[in-house]
């Protein structure tokens, strides 16, 4: 793995989000995109129920797409990533202790920012090494940058989770771009035919802004767009195309 930049092929993806529920939806989105709504949740249909209860409209959209993504494949290295993850749910238990009331043991358990990894695991019963990030706007590129680290010490493929939603409403004063509910899976393997490339270097130029990044980085790769360049403020990351 380079030190400047890691490159990957994506051997298979899944996309879910509030009304955009299939690869049609998905790809007329990135033709032509809008602001995603909240809406309804999706089924999970292949967890198991007692378990699939106790994940949130967030984790219910990770688990998702990531079931679809491995599609039976176990001892699968996962990334999971998110920029807020559980916060609804952690403004939920922030609260409970200001008006000094107990906090629940399964909302506090689940707000922690690999519950949604554990949960995964535990339905699969899969050992494969998991982990949970959070890295402000820059997020998506450092979740890719762990997946290919995971590569480079020898897993042959790496599933990368990314999810998000929108702020409560006590948050919305520290919004910097539109959040909107979203999540989307990609099975990673080595760099091949039409691989994907992600470089950085330093920027001071200020943060993208409007579409959250992962979203943006959903449309680079569900258009086949040769090129996109994201700033946040600290550095500037070029995600590139093989032809």
């Amino acid at each position: 793995m380079r030190t400047n930049g890691v490159s990957f092929s994506i051997s298979r993806h899944a996309e879910w989000a509030p009304g955009l529920t299939g690869p049609e939806a998905w790809q007329q989105w990135a033709q032509a995109p809008f602001a995603i709504q909240p809406g309804e949740e999706p089924g999970v249909r292949a967890m198991p129920a007692m378990l699939r209860r106790r994940a949130g409209f967030l984790g219910k959209m990770a688990l998702e797409v990531a079931y679809q993504c491995l599609d039976g494949r176990t001892d699968i290295p996962t990334v999971f990533c998110s920029r807020h993850g559980e916060v609804a749910r952690s403004l939920d238990l922030l609260s409970d202790l200001a008006r000094g009331e107990p906090l629940s043991p399964t909302a506090f358990s689940m707000s922690v920012h690999n519950a949604i990894a554990g949960l995964l695991s535990i339905a699969r019963s899969d050992r494969a090494n998991q982990l949970a990030l959070a890295a402000g706007a820059a997020t998506i590129e450092h979740a890719v940058i762990e997946a290919c680290g995971m590569m480079a010490d020898g897993a042959p493929m790496v599933l990368l989770v990314a999810c998000d939603g929108p702020l409560p409403a006590l948050f919305a004063s520290f919004q910097d771009c539109e959040e909107q509910p979203y999540a989307w899976a990609w099975l990673l393997t080595p760099a091949g035919d039409g691989a994907v490339s992600l470089s950085w270097s330093a920027s001071a130029k200020a943060p993208s802004t409007g579409m959250p990044a992962g979203l943006e980085v959903a449309r680079f790769q569900l258009r086949g767009a040769r090129r996109l360049e994201r700033n946040d403020g600290r550095m500037r990351w070029s995600w590139s195309r093989d032809a």
